[in-house]
């Protein structure tokens, strides 16, 4: 069963999150799949940007907690998305959960409506939003940033926008990004290419840098006594044992 849905318009491929039962959460199998079709999309000169977007009420709910990806292929996803000699444009109608914000701050460019949501919920099953933050802190704000991290508070889209983390917030998300997706159908493909690479040096050097012990801390915390706790707590939807 196919976790990836795929359509083209005018140039423009849009892939979209596809697992309801588990509000999109990044199953091994599901980033798997996305990894596969974002190869297709670059290979293919016919494709000149992608939308990456959802369906259901959830644009992603984080990492399965039952069938997790392996740290190493979520930074393999993320770094995919960020060197992708084609612009991303994430399209946000939903509610958006820890590693869900990664995909987010990946795309080149990203968009929500007024109903949707977001929250750095890692910090309350016992860990941390290591891997993610290798596309996050180079592009958001890290004095606003950092409320968010530590509490794992809810915001919304507007301050989503003000964090960095979109570029636009609109109670319609496809007027939003209309004149978006104009603008990149107009662009030429190898400028986009190499503009696409200036602006991404920065985000990059951060995943040399970094990705090898975000790798390892995330590891080391899902495999923590407070983890456990924290995500049985959150299965069995309960309050964790540290509540004070």
């Amino acid at each position: 069963m196919t976790s990836i849905g795929r359509t083209r318009t005018r140039g423009v491929e849009t892939l979209s999150l596809d697992s309801p039962a588990t509000r999109n959460a990044l199953s091994a199998p599901l980033v798997a799949e996305l990894a596969d079709a974002l190869t297709d999309c670059a290979k293919d000169t016919d494709v000149r940007a992608l939308v990456l977007t959802h369906t259901g009420n959830t644009f992603c709910a984080g990492a399965d907690l039952r069938d997790p990806p392996h740290p190493d292929a979520l930074v393999s996803l993320l770094r995919q998305i960020v060197e992708l000699p084609k612009p991303v444009v994430a399209r946000v109608t939903g509610h958006v959960r820890a590693g869900g914000l990664g995909l987010v701050a990946a795309c080149d460019i990203a968009a929500a409506s007024g109903e949707s949501t977001f929250a750095f919920t890692e910090v309350r099953i016992g860990v941390a939003p290591a891997v993610i933050s290798l596309p996050l802190l180079p592009r958001t704000d890290p004095r606003a940033l950092a409320r968010y991290y530590l509490t794992g508070e809810r915001f919304d889209a507007p301050e989503a926008a003000r964090l960095g983390l979109l570029t636009a917030a609109g109670e319609d998300v496809d007027e939003t990004l209309a004149p978006i997706l104009d603008g990149l159908r107009r662009s030429a493909p190898e400028a986009l290419a190499e503009t696409k690479r200036l602006l991404t040096a920065r985000v990059l050097e951060t995943f040399d840098r970094d990705a090898a012990g975000l790798t390892a801390l995330s590891a080391r915390l899902f495999a923590s006594e407070q983890a456990r706790e924290g995500m049985t707590a959150f299965l069995e939807r309960r309050d964790p044992a540290w509540l004070v």
